[in-house]
């Protein structure tokens, strides 16, 4: 017994009560503590029996991973759940909050598990790149249908208790007070004379195919991810070793994992989403304004999707639209969208009907005047958006906050059109915006610190991956992205084509090359903001170009249109290589006089990176990011960055800033002035520094 974990005994039962708060992670002190209140439970001769509950809110929700990387002190979990699972009296896991990860192992060296009605279970350790490494690949496949126990292991889910229940996790279901309903199950079984039940002991029985088919899907929906692999390596191990070696060999495998680049930038992810939420100048306690209703302006491609996450989150929406066929053209798309999910069997029609009832539109600003929010989702045209501001500075009531979705455009001058400047900030939905995570709160110069804080929290409430950054060209994302396509359009008119450069950019592990995002995206969104911004190209755009203003020229802009960088075959979105853009390319270089050369996939990726983090590091240095980790979570959540090597940032450093210095000064010597070091990275190399601190 200590500080973490106590022991009292009841009616003949004992219980041990965890507490080490806010969700009893699995720390040194709470190991030592489960085994020294076991001993403390065999030794009580007033006991015939023993009940594991969790303190507070929550059974354990895991193990403390802040340990991972560093010596551990014994006893490790390992250990504990051994101790538990050769106890001399018959032990119940009481369940309530979450059980997750190492705290569903524990649970797992108990002999039977009662939850309460609103508990989950899983085993998420897949999400973070490693596998569970105390026995949960060889007991779960054991306990329940082994193909069941893999998709539990593969996908991270949280399990709810009936689920648990069917599958076989949970033995029971308590109707009353969790506490209570496990002495009183616990006694049950004590005098129906119910055995102890070691998972180890019992048989499993597995189609080796089901093993062949989740390593093939693996490598399908999760490409370039070690973890899922190894997990299916383990499960298959339970099926066909014995219990001790198929433990030891987990072990291995998760060794392999913890240590491993992949689960380190999993792991600072995972941590960063949480830090990013954080605002310094903030408090947690700053008043928030109420948001019951929105206004959106736009029912177009954009406009609609970002309408669709307020319906999901039960709040109503008033469009306003310049013709009635628009509005029309809009809510049908929302409608067919809605649709297609419930084809998927995804939505319930009632749900459906729901949602479509929280829209309505008009042809009149006058519709906004009562709406607690206005979301502004025009195309990008300053003159445009400034009209509309004037507009809904007289409209709009007093204290309803006023968003622009704009993508690249100043804010704070969007803002200083109306007489509150303080209610008005950015909010940069990323495209198909009722799918896409991330949302780039953009916080102008006079905008209200309880703004932010309401849109932060609003973020929550439409399930958005929420990043606050300043204003400048494009803000954080785009910014940065400003200099990944300059390098991937100078690599084109040295001597790559479109499909090397994102072939070489998908196999190191993005989502989509650049090519194939314009296309997607719409080459002519692109091309009219580059337009906008011709007259100051020179600060952040030293690129021209050229080639990609040439395709729009010819009316390629990109899938939408058939054909872009690529040709796409009618209802296939599928690229497929143009002879006549490959013809253009070769063009552009003669005419500048450019001798192409052979460049391979190495350069392609390292240019291309280390743009990205030397943009990355002008923005921390200009206050425009405020960490690191902020950055890495904006191109996980919007940009399809590869989750397992962080971001980044977390990449430059892994790289090592110094090397990356080294290279960007040599590309400066041999491309010219396209490349410029950003003086906080010099800075940072010079002190012996890292972005992420790591």
């Amino acid at each position: 017994m200590n500080d973490f974990v106590g022991y009292e005994s009841r009616n003949g039962v004992g219980i041990i009560t965890i507490n080490n708060p806010p969700v009893n992670a699995l720390g040194q002190g709470v190991r030592a503590g489960l085994v020294s209140c076991l001993e403390a439970g065999l030794a009580d001769d007033s006991v015939n029996s023993l009940v594991l509950i969790g303190g507070g809110r929550t059974f354990p929700a895991g193990a403390d991973i802040t340990e991972f990387g560093k010596p551990l002190k014994a006893p490790d979990l390992r250990a504990v759940i051994v101790a538990y699972e050769n106890s001399s009296k018959l032990v119940v896991a009481a369940i309530h909050g979450h059980a997750l990860g190492g705290g569903l192992e524990i649970a797992f060296g108990c002999d039977y598990r009662i939850g309460d009605a609103k508990c989950n279970v899983g085993l998420p350790e897949v999400t973070l790149g490693i596998l569970p490494g105390a026995g949960g690949t060889q007991r779960l496949p054991r306990l329940i249908d082994p193909s069941a126990a893999l998709d539990l292991i593969l996908s991270g889910a949280f399990v709810a208790a009936p689920k648990a229940l069917k599958l076989g996790i949970l033995d029971k279901v308590a109707e009353t007070d969790l506490l209570e309903a496990a002495i009183e199950y616990a006694g049950e079984l004590i005098s129906s004379g119910a055995p102890r039940r070691r998972i180890r002991d019992m048989e499993i029985n597995a189609d080796a195919k089901i093993f062949d088919e989740a390593r093939a899907t693996a490598k399908k929906r999760a490409r370039g991810f070690e973890a899922p692999l190894k997990c299916i390596q383990a499960v298959e191990n339970a099926a066909t070793m014995s219990f001790d070696d198929g433990l030891r060999e987990e072990r291995v495998l998760f060794e392999e994992l913890v240590s491993s680049d992949q689960s380190k930038g999993q792991r600072y992810m995972f941590f960063a989403e949480r830090e990013v939420a954080k605002i310094p100048d903030i408090p947690r306690d700053t008043p928030l304004r109420d948001i019951s209703s929105v206004g959106i302006i736009g029912a177009g491609t954009m406009g609609g999707g970002i309408a669709m996450n307020f319906a999901n989150a039960g709040i109503p929406v008033v469009f306003v639209e310049t013709t009635q066929e628009a509005l029309d053209r809009g809510l049908g798309i929302i409608k067919d969208n809605y649709a297609a999910t419930v084809s998927r069997g995804r939505l319930t029609q009632d749900a459906m009907d729901s949602r479509m009832a929280l829209f309505s539109g008009s042809l009149d600003f006058s519709a906004l005047s009562d709406v607690d929010m206005v979301i502004e989702a025009v195309f990008e045209n300053m003159a445009l958006k400034k009209e509309i501001f004037q507009k809904l500075d007289k409209v709009c009531k007093p204290g309803a906050i006023l968003a622009t979705n704009t993508s690249t455009l100043d804010i704070d001058e969007i803002a200083a059109e109306t007489g509150r400047p303080e209610d008005v900030i950015g909010m940069h939905f990323f495209s198909p915006a009722n799918v896409m995570r991330l949302l780039e709160i953009v916080r102008a110069e006079k905008t209200g610190k309880d703004i932010v804080a309401t849109v932060m929290k609003l973020s929550k409430k439409i399930r958005k991956v929420s990043a606050v950054v300043g204003v400048c060209d494009g803000f954080v994302g785009n910014r940065m992205l400003h200099g990944y396509m300059d390098q991937a359009m100078s690599l084109l008119e040295e001597g790559a084509l479109p499909q090397q450069i994102d072939k070489a950019l998908f196999d190191w592990g993005w989502a989509m090359g650049p090519f194939a995002v314009m296309d997607l995206a719409g080459n002519d969104v692109s091309w009219l903001i580059r337009q906008e911004q011709a007259p100051d190209r020179d600060r952040n755009l030293p690129y021209p170009h050229t080639i990609a203003d040439q395709l729009c020229e010819q009316g390629r802009f990109g899938q939408k249109a058939s054909k872009g960088w690529y040709l796409y075959s009618e209802g296939s979105r599928k690229p497929e290589i143009d002879p006549d853009v490959d013809a253009l390319v070769l063009k552009v270089s003669a005419g500048k006089g450019i001798t192409r050369r052979d460049i391979s996939d190495q350069e392609i990726v390292q240019r291309c990176m280390y743009a990205l983090a030397n943009v990355g590091a002008d923005l921390l240095d200009e206050g425009i990011a405020l960490r690191a980790g902020d950055i890495d979570v904006i191109y996980n959540a919007g940009y399809g960055f590869p989750r397992y090597r962080g971001g980044p940032m977390l990449y430059a450093d892994m790289v090592g800033l110094d090397n990356m210095l080294a290279s960007i000064n040599q590309f400066r010597e041999d491309f010219g002035p396209l490349w410029r070091p950003s003086k906080y990275l010099e800075k940072l190399v010079a002190e012996g520094k890292t972005f992420s601190g790591t």
